[in-house]
This record gives C-alpha cells, structure tokens and sequence, in this order.
C-alpha cells in the first residue's frame, strides 16, 4: 500500500478492524474495473496496481456506521488513539483482530424474484421425466402455478416462505438485496408482495431494494381478451403510481422479450416510470433480441438483465448511457442455455458486469451467491475478480446505490469477514461458506 492513501488515524472509532487483509474494490486503493473486465486481452500485468484494490495487512476504522479510516495496521498501532482505546475496559467490543483474514464490501444480490408462494420442484421432476414445459403449462403449471399460489398466500404465509430463502442467503454475507414483484399481477398481491420484501429488510437488518415487476407475464384473465396484452399493460401502468405513493416500489422492470412484452409497451411502462421519477431497468435479450437493452439506454436506465442475446450495438449503447450488465448464470444452468452473453463485446466497451442468483421458482431455483460466483466463472469464463466485483461495487451500480459496494472512507460500513488465503477461494470453491462476520451499517450481525 502506497502512502498517498495513509491518512491521519481518528481520535476515536466504535470500532477498528486491525491486521486484516482487505479487498476494497474501490479505485482509490487501485482496483481497475476497466483491466479487471479486459482479461481476454493483452495487458500489461504491472498494470494491475492492485487486484481487488486489496491491502495486505490493514486496518480499518468505524465511526457512527460508516467508514471512517482506512490505513496499513502499523499505522493504526502506533497512533495514540489506539493506545488511549486498548487502557479502556471496553476495548475488546471495539477491537477485532483479524489474523490477516479477509474483509469484503457486504455482499449484494441485485435481481431476485425471491417473494413467491408454493413449490415447483414437481414440475422439475416432471421435466428431467420427459415432460415438456407446455405440458406443463397446459395443466396449470408453469408461471401460472406460481401466480395462483401467490395470491392464495396470505401475508403471513408468504413472509414465512420467502424468510427461508433470505436466510440461505444472508448466512452468505449478504447485506443487500433486490427483491421484485411480479408473481401478483393484479394491484393487490403486486402490493403484498412488496410489502412482504420491506418488512423482511426491516425485520433482518438487511437493505432491501423493491422492484415493480407487473409486466412480467400476462394473467390468465386477460389472455381472452382481443386486446388483453395491452388492456394489461394499461392496468400496469395504472397500478404504479398508486404502489409509489405508497412507499413501495424503489425501480421498475419488466420482461421484454417475444413470450412477454413487446418493446413498444414497455416504453409505456418506462414512461409512467419516468413520470414517477423511478429508474428503470429490463429483463432483456434473454431467449431473443428484441432491442430491450437499447430501450433500457434509451431511458438512462439501471441495467439490463439475461442478455444472452445481446447485440453489439447495444452493447455500445449501454455503454453509451452506463448501463449495467446484470448476468444470471443460475437461469443459464438451469435451463441449459447454449448462447453465451457477448462476453468480449461487454469486455471491449467496458460495460459494468453485474452477476446475481436471479432466485426464482421456475428458472433459477438458487439461493446461493457463492454458488452463483463459480457459476459465473466456469459458464462465462469470468475472472474471480470479475465475478467478486460482481457482486459488489457492479451490483451496487445496477441498483443505483452509491454507498455501497466498496470499502472507501465514507461508505457505509457493510462489512464481511471470509476465513481464506485469498478473494479467489469465495469463487473456487463450491459448497463451502468460510464467512466469519457480517457487518451491517458499522455492527456486526448476530
């Protein structure tokens, strides 16, 4: 570490993190996002000023929930504030040593459809027998099985549902999470199942991002009707500011893609947004190119999500208007997709990766981030950094969080704490949680 990035040590902390190995993810101690996407390049390796902008043997302070110090640990020893704090009798609640483990920014899975009642393990048994997915749906199965039950789910039932899925996670070191409607349909579930997902981030001590994700599919009732995809996309538009007012929805998304909704009537969704001040973002190019992520540019949005069939030109589009790449290997997997998102292009136009669990009943089942990690790496040939960034500093991009998703002096202190020899063992290994401590808003987690 440079000394150019020492600062004088704080008179007082609530607490200081001390001999720890920390991989910041921010540009301030050298991580480059522009090298860390361009592996499949030649580079310069003496480039990398600091991988993951890491800092062996640092410390960290905490002051009032946010970062307030970060510094080599002989720094932070030799200063007389430390000698001051370890006289008193409270300095082992204020002081961690941290034996050269790893600190990380909290981690953030930005796009998962995680509220939703009942069970589709059924309809995966019934598909590795032979069945196909519209024999599925032709019996009641498929997104309408999920639908039917979500809204027979009282608040009680679903909170409880949804609680096991947060708890997977949260055991992972997540310390912010997207969560979506969109298993409603109608005004009243698309509101309980918002409801559902602030009262869980208020329960669990966790961030908690709503998205209004109404135009995700068209509801049975309006499948009759002559012009039911757009009398439906009407209702959509009609719901929104009334869930706003409410306090409920922080983005907008939708599906655009040719068994959801067309281009056309997403940009009327997008505008009531607009008109909203809501940001946007897309389910986009997931099974085709439908010019989603161009959209998306179009309307200075958030991120563009799938994108396996995802155009050059909007690659430089979304570039254009820094729009993130949100990839969702676990849909990938699951559906055993054979069309790799335009990985070099997103590289070349260095375009912000974002990876997440996309956790959902039908395609991605998944309520593992670090499970998510390796799949990013071994499906979509990204680097350990790339995918860690991912999930941090990218992710808190892709749900317009500035505070977040990086370990800088001023950043809220969403902390966590990993048992390895180095970043790259959280992508490496699979099936194995080597966390030790989650930090949320400068105190740690029970």
């Amino acid at each position: 570490m440079t000394s150019s990035i020492i600062k004088d040590f704080p008179e007082d902390f609530d607490t200081l993190i001390l001999h720890a190995n920390i991989a910041t993810f921010s540009e301030t101690y050298g991580f480059d996002r522009s090298l860390a996407v361009a592996h499949s390049e030649n580079t310069d390796a003496s480039k990398y000023h600091s991988p993951y902008g890491q800092i062996i043997d640092a410390a960290l302070a905490i002051k009032d929930g946010k970062i307030s110090w970060i510094g080599d640990a002989q720094s932070a020893l030799n200063s007389p504030a430390y000698h001051n704090t370890i006289m008193q009798i409270d300095a082992d609640d204020k002081i961690i040593y941290a034996n050269r483990q790893w600190v990380l920014p909290g981690l953030i899975d930005c796009h998962t459809h995680l509220v939703y009642g009942g069970n589709r393990s059924n309809e995966f048994e019934a598909r590795l027998q032979g069945v196909s997915y519209k024999e599925i749906a032709e019996n009641g199965g498929g997104i309408v099985a999920t639908v039917t039950a979500t809204r027979e789910a009282d608040f009680d039932e679903l909170y409880a549902q949804t609680e096991r899925r947060l708890q997977a996670l949260l055991a992972e070191g997540i310390t912010t999470i997207e969560i979506k409607s969109g298993y409603g349909l109608d005004l009243e579930t698309e509101r309980k199942m918002l409801q559902v997902a602030r009262q869980l981030g208020e329960d669990h001590d966790i961030t908690v991002k709503t998205t209004y994700l109404a135009a995700h599919a068209l509801p049975t009732e309006y499948k009759d009707k002559e012009n039911g995809s757009d009398e439906y996309i009407d209702a959509v538009c009609e719901w929104m500011p009334i869930l706003h007012k409410e306090g409920l929805i922080d983005a907008v998304d939708g599906f655009c893609e040719n068994i959801g909704f067309s281009k056309a009537q997403m940009a009327k969704v997008f505008d009531v947004a607009k008109q909203l001040g809501l940001p946007v973002k897309l389910h986009a190019e997931q099974l085709s190119d439908m010019d989603g992520s161009g959209l998306v540019a179009d309307y200075n949005g958030l991120s563009s999500d799938h994108l396996e069939y995802l155009s050059e030109r909007n690659v430089e589009k979304m570039a254009e208007h820094d729009v993130v790449a949100v990839l969702l290997p676990g849909a990938f997997y699951t559906l055993k997709e054979t069309q790799l998102p335009p990985m070099q292009a997103m590289y070349k136009h260095n375009v912000a990766i974002a990876l997440s669990t996309d956790s959902n009943p039908g395609t991605s089942p998944l309520t593992s981030l670090l499970m998510t990690l390796n799949m990013g790496c071994t499906l979509f040939g990204m680097t350990p950094e790339q995918a860690l960034a991912g999930i941090t500093t990218h992710a808190a991009k892709a749900l317009g969080l500035d505070n977040k998703g990086r370990i800088e002096v001023g950043l809220d202190a969403d902390l966590t704490l990993w048992d390895i020899e180095r970043p790259a063992d959280l992508a490496y290994q699979m099936g194995l949680n080597p966390i030790e401590g989650v930090m949320v808003g400068g105190q740690w987690r029970d």
